[in-house]
């Protein structure tokens, strides 16, 4: 049985903590958090206050990491060097420099698994939506479309300071809510040629990352991508994803994947597996990725988002970040 830890007890650990308890043969040991009034949270598991501290008392396989951005790089490093597993919430890294260390990391520990959460590529719609892309049914895909229309309060920064500052969050709106929206889209088309950015603060809230990001990509294979992202919007709107193929148009939104038939009408295809009780965007597809790692481990496999699968997308906003500051197309280095 795998002896498991979650480091880190804020909003999203409400998601780990359950899928870890539901696999049979795990063992959800440790909890790790500064907050002491959290210790009773997991009262089966022993509670920490300090990481390193818990690495060394506990006999760990593997560890979920659920911590603000800035500590993904350290608590990941010192796990890793530990000999356990990781299971890393987005994102890898700040920035492209510290998402390739992680790279490099898990490149010299090849014994060692780091699974990054992106767990949006399990979606039914997506996943789907990829084998249509990958059967070239319908040709070649012409354009890719992602939208984020998102809503957060003053108070959502206020609570957590370090949301709005670049040194901890690495960014804003692309980096914590639109991360997994380019992730899907660099999937479906594929390598990079250039990308041209815009960032902007629309909301008056006086921090430093953006709250609005745009942004035109070209890839490699002629299909452009449009890419907006707000938290300037009256709500949390549905994410939208939408590919055009040379011989047809298919749409996630409301996490249903539709196909616009050739007389224009619009055909539900699949539906995505809701999780009762959460935020309606996590999806349910935390469970399906988690057990998928953790029989990995097990079996000593390699099917989970690695490191390296993961640093494209941050690569994303560095370049729209430094479009956006030096008003300029940027190339992507191969």
């Amino acid at each position: 049985m795998l002896k498991a830890a979650l480091i880190g007890l804020g909003d999203i650990s409400k998601i780990h903590s359950p899928a870890i308890k539901a696999n049979p043969n795990v063992e959800l040991i440790a909890v790790c958090d500064v907050d002491e009034e959290l210790r009773n949270i997991v009262p089966e598991a022993r509670f920490y206050i300090d990481y390193q501290d818990m690495l060394e008392s506990e006999a760990l396989d593997v560890v979920h990491i659920c911590l603000p951005h800035y500590l993904h790089n350290p608590v990941t490093k010192a796990c890793v060097e530990k000999g356990v597993h990781v299971f890393l919430e987005k994102p890898l890294g700040l920035n492209t420099e510290e998402a390739l260390e992680i790279v490099y990391l898990e490149e010299a520990h090849q014994e060692v698994k780091v699974c990054v959460c992106f767990q949006n590529r399990y979606n039914e719609s997506f996943e789907m939506l990829q084998k249509i892309a990958l059967s070239s049914e319908y040709g070649k895909i012409v354009g890719i479309k992602g939208l984020v229309a998102w809503y957060r309060p003053k108070s959502y920064y206020d609570v957590n300071s370090w949301r709005g500052q670049m040194e901890f969050a690495g960014g804003g709106v692309m980096i914590n809510q639109a991360l997994h929206t380019l992730d899907l889209m660099q999937l479906l088309g594929g390598k990079i040629e250039s990308i041209r950015g815009n960032l902007d603060q629309l909301l008056d809230y006086g921090i430093e990352v953006e709250d609005t990001a745009s942004a035109r990509i070209q890839f490699e294979n002629g299909a452009t991508g449009l890419f907006f992202a707000t938290n300037a919007n009256a709500e949390n709107s549905s994410v939208e994803l939408e590919v055009i193929f040379e011989k047809g148009k298919f749409t996630i939104k409301d996490n249903i994947l539709t196909r616009v038939t050739e007389n224009g009408k619009k055909e539900d295809l699949i539906e995505d597996a809701k999780l009762p009780g959460s935020k309606f965007y996590y999806g349910a597809s935390h469970v399906k990725l988690i057990h998928q790692f953790y029989q990995c481990i097990e079996q000593g496999t390699d099917n989970y988002v690695h490191a390296k699968d993961a640093l494209l997308s941050i690569q994303m906003i560095d370049a729209i970040r430094k479009s956006s500051d030096m008003k300029k197309t940027i190339k992507l280095e191969g």
